[in-house]
């Protein structure tokens, strides 16, 4: 980020793993807190020896003097650069040179020397009211470096530093430790605290088969996970940089005051010009100079920018660009991928038809233990219902292709599969039930035990999140799937979805949220899946679910949302209205503050000393400007 007001321009570049500030940058802002400290140290003296000694204004002079060359040379070299690169913080550096330029003329060397510090004491106020993005990265990066636990092949464990950690490696988390990278669990149980990454206030249970973020902290329990992904391939370090890349962002009012900046410089020059010819009162000229400064106006959008994104970022929220922070406000439409965004994208257990006088509780320990020796989805599925105290012994184990699964158990040869299983052995199945989703029997000693339904099931938060989706004026709902028709009317049905596109490839996907955009719609598109990169970058706003999301959908998204709750849509919408509510206010504290001041000013309404009144003033639009910023930093939906 580089932000600055009137004492020369300051490179920032972060080093965010070191601190909130670089070595160089620590060094730069004590210069300029030294240099003026040390001017008004004089200009005190000045004035002092005035009062002690007026005969000997001389001396009073040349101390003032001194005080005025500590500030000018930086002052100056920061117009020189303003003039070589001009931007809109460069209009401030130019009109604080002319009017200190002028006080120096008209023999004022003391308002020659305070106007710089009081706006240098302006730069660091708002310096600092930036970083608030700064220490939630700060934060964040923390969270991606400890040491941990590598188990090695041995079965020892070794201590190392979790930037050394790779894809494959196991290690161990124990109470109190930070989860060093994303992974999935593979022994253990223990209550998770993810609310640095999903925004969620709730612990997530951990349990085998369960995937982990890294940069959860381990609350309770001993876990042992195979590490998926590390470092900036992370979801902790994709968070991360996706709040570099919004920092860096310019939203669209401040390119367009950028682009106006010259024509301002000419305007107040004119108006200064205007003030001399008229009053030929060289204070009023000189405060029309400082009170233009348009520093307040320029804090406006980043100020806000910056809340909204760190604020966004505690909800598990990652904005790309703050100019989808704005643009959010403005969406009337949903277009919403179903499996894997609507849908939790994999197989529960939905239901059961068994054959008379079987017990639901034996039949499902022995399809799950079956299901556990498979490497099919729906065998996959199964597993996760073995329970820790299982000992159900399954041997000599055939997977048939296409079939199922052949295993021996101690009460004789275990079946799970499709129908044609059953015929193969001689057993005889219930009738298949009517069922949308896959679905498969089990079998013991030649008797049919029953079938088991699957089914990819609604995400919980799915039909809440739609009605508040609702009440925020979204006006036109569209479910857009690859998934089979059947399939995807019956989501629709279940959430009061009218507009059902299935069967949809990629490039339909991309049509039909072309012909929305061309039918006047502004389109908010939520998908999780490579075919969804297309749309999710032809809308007005893309979101992707970042938890289980395909990365070409999290790099084509302008949004994402890190833990995929779906409760997360209608808060990112409130906080993005919120957002814009509070820029308006702002735009409209810089600028009627500074058209006021200005208008006091050429008037000569400030007083004899009116450049240092109208400095003041100026700083104190500033400070209302990150008073009514802070007001943001106040929105909490994290419960």
């Amino acid at each position: 980020m580089s932000h600055q007001c009137s004492h020369g321009h300051v490179h920032i570049h972060p080093n965010f793993s070191q601190g909130l500030l670089t070595p160089e940058e620590k060094r730069q802002m004590t210069v300029q807190l030294t240099l003026a400290l040390s001017t008004i140290g004089l200009i005190l003296l000045s004035l002092l020896w005035r009062y002690i000694a007026p005969q000997q204004a001389a001396i009073s002079d040349i101390l003032a003097g001194i005080a005025w060359l500590i500030v000018a040379v930086p002052v100056f070299k920061a117009g020189l650069h303003s003039l070589r690169h001009p931007d809109l913080h460069g209009v401030t550096d130019l009109l604080i040179v002319l009017a200190m330029l002028g006080a120096w003329a008209l023999g004022d060397l003391v308002t020659a020397a305070v106007l710089p510090v009081l706006m240098i004491f302006g730069h660091m106020l708002e310096e600092r009211s930036m970083m608030g993005t700064r220490q939630a990265i700060a934060g964040l990066t923390k969270l991606t470096r400890s040491k941990t636990r590598r188990v090695n092949v041995d079965g020892t464990l070794e201590h190392i530093d979790s930037q050394f950690i790779r894809e494959g490696d196991v290690v161990e988390i124990r109470a109190g430790d930070n989860v060093p990278a994303d992974g999935k669990i593979i022994s253990g149980y223990a209550s998770l605290d993810v609310a640095s990454i999903t925004g969620e206030s709730v612990p997530q249970e951990a349990e085998p088969g369960s995937v982990v973020f890294g940069g959860s902290i381990n609350l309770n329990g001993l876990l042992r996970m195979k590490v998926t992904h590390t470092g900036e391939q992370s979801t902790l370090g994709k968070v991360i940089a996706l709040m570099k890349d919004a920092e860096q962002a310019k939203p669209p009012i401040t390119r367009m005051l950028e682009r106006y900046a010259s024509h301002y410089l000419i305007l107040v020059l004119m108006i200064a010009a205007t003030t001399w010819f008229l009053t030929y009162d060289a204070q009023a000229m000189l405060a029309v100079l400082v009170a233009a400064c348009p520093c307040a106006l320029v804090l406006s959008a980043p100020a806000t920018a910056m809340a909204g994104i760190a604020v966004a970022a505690r909800h598990g929220i990652l904005i790309r660009n703050a100019a989808f922070l704005e643009e959010l406000a403005d969406v009337n439409a949903l277009i919403v991928d179903k499996t894997g965004t609507l849908t939790q994208g994999r197989l529960r257990l939905v239901d059961s038809v068994l054959a008379e006088g079987q017990s639901y509780e034996e039949a499902l320990k022995l399809a799950s233990a079956l299901g556990a020796t498979s490497s099919h989805p729906v065998s996959h599925a199964l597993a996760e219902y073995v329970k820790p105290d299982d000992t159900l012994d399954v041997t000599d184990v055939q997977e048939k292709q296409g079939l199922g699964v052949v295993a021996q158990t101690a009460n004789g040869t275990a079946l799970l599969g499709r129908a044609d299983l059953f015929a193969e052995h001689g057993v005889t199945p219930l009738p298949l039930p009517e069922h949308e989703g896959p679905l498969v029997g089990v079998a013991q000693n030649g008797q049919f035990l029953g079938w088991f339904l699957l089914a990819d099931t609604l995400r919980p938060e799915a039909a809440a999140a739609l009605r508040e989706l609702d009440e925020l004026g979204i006006e036109k709902k569209m479910l857009l799937t690859g998934d089979r028709l059947a399939a995807a009317n019956k989501v629709a049905k279940s959430l009061g979805i009218e507009d059902v596109v299935a069967q949809a490839l990629p490039s339909t996907k991309l049509q039909e949220v072309q012909k929305a955009v061309d039918g006047n719609w502004r389109p908010l598109v939520v998908g999780d899946g490579i075919n969804d990169a297309l749309a999710l970058k032809a809308g007005a706003v893309g979101i992707a679910m970042g938890a289980n999301g395909a990365d070409i959908a999290l790099v084509s998204a302008d949004v994402v949302l890190t833990g995929s709750d779906l409760r997360r849509l209608p808060t990112a919408i409130r906080l993005s209205r919120k957002c814009r509510t509070t820029l308006m206010v702002n735009v409209f504290i810089g600028l009627g503050w500074t058209i006021l001041i200005v208008a006091a000013a050429a008037l000569g309404l400030l007083g004899g000393a009116g450049a240092l009144i109208a400095a003041l003033l100026h700083n104190l639009s500033t400070l209302m400007v990150l008073g009514n910023t802070g007001r943001l930093l106040q929105f909490d939906e994290t419960h």
